[in-house]
């Protein structure tokens, strides 16, 4: 993102204005930095160097076909949480050899898909789960690798909703009980062990947290290995946070510099499943103003972006940076709302934000890229919005905007007979 600063502030994604990529492309519209999810999933590859790992991306936290595509070229391996969450990453030409399985709820269906595929392991999250998984492994003649996702008890200090590593979360095995399950599945002729797993949580803005749970995982690990249990990777999950307003998250590198003295004369892989810290910053959601609306309490700034478009607002409260593509840095500021068209008090994008706004003007929401589209829907019959992929001068669209056919595709009305 550039600014040029004049008598008016014009806001620039790489090569390209905001303006003319609006005009292309219309809004709403999500629009990614080619360059900067490159620089964001190098900065792991090259903290990392020296030592056995595997970057798994959190594919929830977006599941664009080329952004998916851009990181399985760079050589990415992909945490996933469904089956259609595999098939994405496949057709992006993902490796199967480097995807992980997460998520607490797998059917027997999915486990048939990414067995079949051979992907890399499973993280079980509970003893049921891992009793089935070895029953589809067995149907079909094949060992399943598994690791077991377990529950630290660590306060991650984040948004309670994001937090997933408390004892009262519904992920993951409690940690004395992790014991238990590694035995029970040694015992099992088509489970094959080969790591331990766990994920605290997201947007974590704290280094010291995420190295107590590696720390309670090195002690497990310690301790199946003298029981018999050898395990080839440690994954501890994702979760590094970025910056929206004034939070202070530790560099990709300071992170892992971290990390990496746990793992001073250790010969596990470390696996990582990040997702915000290398989509977050690479995404910029753009709506245009409608309407100025006043009612004597508050000035409102009426935008054509709703929570359909960019949940993480209402449900989080999450604040996010939202600045004008094109205003007159001369003219007064006042105290908006922005909020959106959807029927809901709670549809905003922003709240008392000190700004110079127009009707007609374009708006940008910085660091969108993590948990927006991916979280889209189509609520109040609302399209869901375009995506374009900005590379240095030139722009892509990898998404195209629906239309209304695009809402009622698969439904079909009753027969007459059915309404006489």
């Amino acid at each position: 993102m550039s600014v040029m600063s004049e008598e008016k502030q014009r806001l620039w994604i790489e090569g390209l204005s905001i303006t003319e990529l609006a005009e292309r492309y219309s809004t709403p519209c999500y629009i990614y930095s080619h360059a900067t999810l490159e620089s964001n999933f190098i900065a792991y590859q090259e903290a990392l160097r020296g030592h056995k790992h595997l970057i798994c991306f959190a594919v929830k936290a977006n599941s664009n076909l080329a952004i998916l595509q851009v990181l399985a070229r760079l050589g990415a391996g992909f945490d996933i949480v469904s089956v259609g969450e595999l098939e994405r990453v496949l057709i992006a030409g993902g490796d199967p050899k480097k995807i992980v399985f997460s998520g607490i709820a797998k059917t027997s269906v999915e486990m048939r898909r990414a067995l079949e595929i051979g992907i890399y392991c499973f993280n079980i999250e509970s003893e049921e789960e891992l009793f089935l998984l070895n029953q589809v492994a067995l149907d079909l003649g094949l060992l399943a690798p598994i690791s077991v996702r377990v529950n630290p008890d660590v306060d991650p200090v984040t948004h309670p909703y994001i937090s997933t590593g408390l004892k009262e979360s519904k992920f993951g095995i409690d940690i004395r009980e992790a014991e238990k399950i590694y035995h029970k599945a040694k015992k099992l002729k088509n489970i094959e062990i080969v790591g331990i797993d766990c994920h605290i949580g997201s947007q974590i803005t704290e280094i010291q947290p995420i190295i107590q749970a590696l720390e309670h995982l090195i002690v497990l690990c310690d301790k199946l290995k003298s029981q018999g249990i050898c395990l080839e990777h440690i994954d501890l999950g994702g979760g590094l946070g970025v910056r929206y307003e004034n939070e202070q998250p530790p560099s990709i590198s300071a992170f892992l510099n971290s990390v990496l003295k746990c793992f001073s004369g250790r010969n596990e892989t470390l696996v990582l499943e990040p997702g915000r810290s290398i989509i977050a910053d690479a995404g910029y959601l753009i709506t245009r103003v409608q309407y100025l609306k006043n009612n004597d309490v508050k000035n409102f700034a009426i935008v054509d972006a709703g929570m359909n478009d960019m949940l993480r607002p209402a449900l989080y409260q999450a604040w996010m940076d939202i600045q004008s593509v094109n205003c007159d840095v001369n003219k007064p500021k006042k105290y908006f709302d922005i909020v959106g068209p959807v029927c809901e008090s709670s549809d905003f994008l922003g709240l008392k934000r000190l700004m110079s706004i127009n009707a007609g003007d374009l708006l940008c929401m910085h660091s969108a890229g993590a948990y927006g589209f991916a979280m889209s829907s189509n609520y109040n019959s609302r399209p869901r919005a375009a995506e374009v992929m900005v590379s240095g001068d030139q722009a892509y669209l990898v998404r195209e905007r629906e239309n209304l056919a695009d809402l009622t595709r698969g439904e079909n009305l009753l027969p007459e007979q059915i309404l006489k």
